[in-house]
């Protein structure tokens, strides 16, 4: 398998952590988004979306981390990202999609460029702009998860996936590394950040982080 990443993107990174929890082996081919390689041609003729990250898996080049991220757990099961009850998946599926859906999407790079180029918003309105939706996004899953309105398995462990780490799990400290960047005050979630002690805590998501 080859994986089409680029070493700060949030939701390649969550592809890299399944990859590493599942201990699958991949081949990794940078893609810098900063220099606008995923808009160049041969990148383009791979995955026309022009994102990243794209999984060729020697059958079709998959692109969407959760969609990726859902066929390495149908055809590697072992260790589940997902738990078998149908509730509790959906449960499990809603806060990933909390995260990759919801907040991540307007605080991609390709959106805050667009805010400082075309509508010439200035570094604090973009900033601001990026802490809303954090806001938005994290006070939510808080609540659900302080609530227990996450599932019974998930309620009794570290990780908003229970007792081991899940797919949100995978979401979520991607985008608490992300917030950081920015510096988005993070203490009214006490429970997230736990979940993401607990993550990193683990040599696969802290051995595929960003580094620099």
């Amino acid at each position: 398998m080859i994986l089409y990443d680029y070493f700060r993107s949030s939701a390649a990174w969550r592809v890299r952590i399944a990859l590493a929890l599942k201990q699958l082996e991949v081949t990794q081919v940078a893609v810098s988004l900063v220099d606008g390689e995923q808009g160049g041609a041969a990148y383009r003729a791979l995955n026309p979306q022009g994102l990243v990250p794209a999984l060729d898996t020697g059958e079709a080049v998959l692109s969407g981390s959760l969609a990726i991220i859902e066929w390495l757990e149908e055809r590697h099961p072992e260790p589940p990202l997902l738990p078998r009850e149908p509730t509790a998946r959906a449960l499990a599926r809603g806060m990933a999609q909390l995260i990759a859906c919801d907040i991540h999407p307007l605080n991609n790079l390709r959106v805050l460029n667009y805010l400082r180029g075309p509508l010439g918003q200035d570094d604090a309105a973009v900033r601001t702009w990026y802490a809303h939706w954090i806001g938005e996004g994290f006070r939510a899953l808080e609540a659900r998860v302080q609530a227990g309105a996450v599932g019974p398995a998930a309620a009794q462990g570290p990780f908003l996936g229970g007792t081991r780490p899940g797919l949100a799990d995978l979401c979520l400290v991607p985008q608490v590394y992300n917030a950081r960047r920015f510096d988005v005050p993070l203490e009214a979630y006490p429970r997230l950040l736990a979940a993401e002690a607990a993550c990193l805590a683990l040599p696969a998501f802290s051995a595929t982080a960003p580094r620099g």
